[in-house]
């Protein structure tokens, strides 16, 4: 039976009809809660930017952001925190309509904002029945009647 689980992971997110693409290794913990229910864990490395114009050598790396992902083979949702100036939660089920969320906060604790968004999971398949090895979601993004592109997300975790 699986307890508490340090696992290398590799976790990717791509856009069908757009240039954006992710893609993080880095190392996760993984936490069964029942016979098909999981929680992942994991600390995103920071996002760098570099400022070509003060120092084109030495890139900046931002704060890394604490990922949470709650799986199943019918559902899962994600949330990141940590970021300090963004965090959101995605609700994923198959052949539904679920909720995106994004809060962004700006320079004082008033300037806080909030996105609803909704998404359509046009497929969700988890492979590994005693623990989960592959995740991938293809999914579309709506806002209102505009439709904001395809996506995947792609998580594999080895064991």
């Amino acid at each position: 039976m699986l307890k508490n689980h340090r696992k290398p992971v590799s976790l990717s997110f791509s856009s069908t009809d757009l240039p954006i693409y992710s893609f993080v290794e880095t190392a996760a913990t993984l936490y069964r809660k029942d016979q098909e229910r999981f929680h992942l864990l994991l600390n995103e490395p920071g996002l760098y930017d570099r400022n070509p114009e003060i120092n084109p050598t030495i890139p900046l790396a931002g704060p890394p952001r604490l990922l949470w992902l709650e799986i199943s083979p019918y559902r899962v949702v994600m949330t990141m925190q940590g970021n300090g100036k963004l965090s959101y939660r995605h609700f994923w089920e198959q052949g539904m309509y679920g909720l995106s969320r994004y809060w962004l906060s700006g320079e004082s604790a008033n300037e806080v904002g909030q996105m609803r968004l909704r998404n359509f999971t046009r497929s969700l398949i988890l492979t590994g029945y005693s623990q989960p090895e592959h995740l991938r979601i293809e999914y579309e993004l709506w806002c209102e009647r505009l439709h904001l592109g395809q996506y995947i997300l792609s998580l594999d975790i080895h064991h």
